[in-house]
């Protein structure tokens, strides 16, 4: 008989600190947040990446805790929160504004943005740089579309809808694919990431989110903030590509790389990625 992987007491211990749920309403949208910690601390937002949700940081964002007021969102057309009839990178940096203040964030945030999130923190930083602390951007390549949704772009098709959870939830998958996920995150995730629709099961991620998005290497050397950029070993930053980051970042940021991680470091390398971010946080906090 196949025994389940216990988890660990880190991630025990995580999840034991649950978030509070709140709504704001960005443009007519509902924006779902998650949110640790008290009102009166520095202020953390996380953006996860395309097709993914704000649980995807439900084992990372208590490490900050005690520290910080932490905000996780649903960017529109993600996890629980509302769509519209067309996206954009404006529009998400938009909604990471307003989840920090609707989040009880006062003082300006630091944003932390993987893959298609941390497109999202850039153009944030470019738009709304005077209102942030700083950005962190985990895993971004220098590509235009941002690669999950370029995979829906090659599907190009609506939401299937699977006729039980059981089967949607064994067809849950990465975007873009990554071999190796801690089966417990996944676990968790995966089960967060469905809901029940007319005759069946659906993913809670709208199909139609790709669209026309400047190109990371033009937004860059616009930002108006500090930034700090975190690369995965074995993700989709190569080093030739982190130093073309550096370069068009004026050589002036923290470039730090995950060691054995994957595209999603928080599926396979979250400690790390934790203490990636920590050191960041402190750093920033001390200049």
């Amino acid at each position: 008989m196949q025994q389940t992987q216990e988890p660990p007491r880190w991630f025990r211990a995580a999840l034991a600190i649950a978030p509070e749920h709140r709504e704001t309403t960005v443009a007519g949208t509902p924006i779902h947040l998650r949110c640790w910690g008290t009102e009166d601390r520095p202020g953390l937002v996380f953006v996860h990446g395309g097709a993914a949700h704000s649980g995807w940081w439900d084992h990372v964002a208590p490490f900050f805790a005690r520290s910080h007021r932490v905000v996780a969102l649903d960017l529109s057309g993600h996890g629980d929160s509302g769509r519209r009839p067309a996206y954009g990178m404006d529009s998400w940096a938009e909604e990471v504004v307003a989840a920090a203040v609707a989040g009880g964030i006062a003082a300006r945030p630091l944003v932390v943005g993987h893959s298609m999130g941390g497109w999202v923190a850039v153009t944030a930083g470019v738009r709304h740089g005077t209102d942030l602390d700083g950005i962190a951007v985990i895993d971004s390549p220098l590509v235009d579309p941002p690669p999950e949704e370029e995979v829906l772009r090659q599907r190009r098709r609506g939401t299937r809808t699977y006729p039980s959870r059981e089967a949607i939830l064994a067809r849950f998958t990465t975007l873009p694919p990554q071999d190796v996920v801690l089966p417990y995150v996944r676990e968790h995730i995966r089960q967060q990431s469905v809901r029940p629709v007319e005759g069946g099961w659906s993913w809670k991620f709208d199909p139609r989110l790709f669209a026309e998005r400047p190109p990371l290497r033009d937004l860059l050397p616009a930002l108006r903030c500090r930034a700090a950029f975190i690369r995965s070993e074995f993700g989709l930053v190569p080093p030739e590509m982190a130093g073309t980051i550096d370069a068009l970042l004026g050589h002036r940021v923290p470039i730090v790389e995950l060691p054995d991680a994957g595209h999603h470091p928080m599926l396979d390398q979250p400690l790390p990625l934790v203490t990636a971010l920590r050191m960041l946080v402190q750093q920033w906090a001390v200049s």
